[in-house]
């Protein structure tokens, strides 16, 4: 594929690329942001978030480097200064002492759904738009996310369309999740799901 000059490409694709860059650029800003106001880093604020929102089989470290790419080792010292604040504990998992799982504790608890709304300030415009609007561009970004999974680029999925219970349509109008056992608008796919069950190949949208 021909290299592009990304921020000097007229073209829509460019301009789009460009666009996603500014936005990627404001939650770095409003991250740090909300991070500053609890003497947290980003990395510690993304890891209280992920352990307010998931099940405890995702609460590992293994996981968790997956999850923000980042080595097992950065993980591990960042839990331990999450530790010593006071915001996580590790708890053994029954089935195997050798193993264990990161909880919050009252204070992270407090502190995680806090600072879940640093994005509020992107939620809010898209908020406004119409529900077609939204839907193009929920169905848009769903696609963008699973390319940069079969790239390499994203490596961890938890949305509907590469969930073994999901069950595209052939209209593309009402989508079906078995475990739910209901219809699915595509306003309603989830992007991030706590009860995600992976493909070995994600279907298209």
């Amino acid at each position: 594929m021909e290299d592009f000059q990304f921020y000097s490409d007229q073209t829509t694709e460019g301009k789009i690329v460009a666009s996603l860059e500014r936005i990627s650029q404001a939650f770095r800003v409003l991250l740090w942001k909300k991070s500053k106001e609890f003497s947290l880093t980003p990395l510690q604020v993304q890891i209280l978030i992920f352990l307010f929102t998931q099940n405890e089989e995702k609460k590992k470290v293994s996981y968790l480097a997956k999850e923000f790419n980042v080595t097992k080792a950065t993980i591990s010292d960042t839990v331990k200064t999450l530790e010593q604040k006071h915001l996580v504990v590790k708890d053994n998992e029954a089935t195997d002492s050798r193993s264990f799982v990161i909880n919050l504790t009252e204070k992270g608890n407090k502190i995680a759904g806090q600072t879940s709304s640093f994005a509020k300030e992107i939620y809010s415009p898209i908020a406004e738009l119409s529900r077609d609007d939204k839907k193009n561009v929920l169905s848009s970004l769903i696609k963008l996310i699973i390319h940069l999974n079969k790239t390499g680029v994203i490596s961890v999925l938890r949305m509907c369309t590469t969930c073994s219970y999901y069950r595209p349509s052939d209209d593309e109008k009402k989508d079906h999740c078995t475990l739910l056992k209901r219809d699915l608008d595509h306003v309603h796919i989830r992007v991030d799901c706590r009860e995600h069950k992976m493909l070995d190949f994600p279907t298209t949208v």
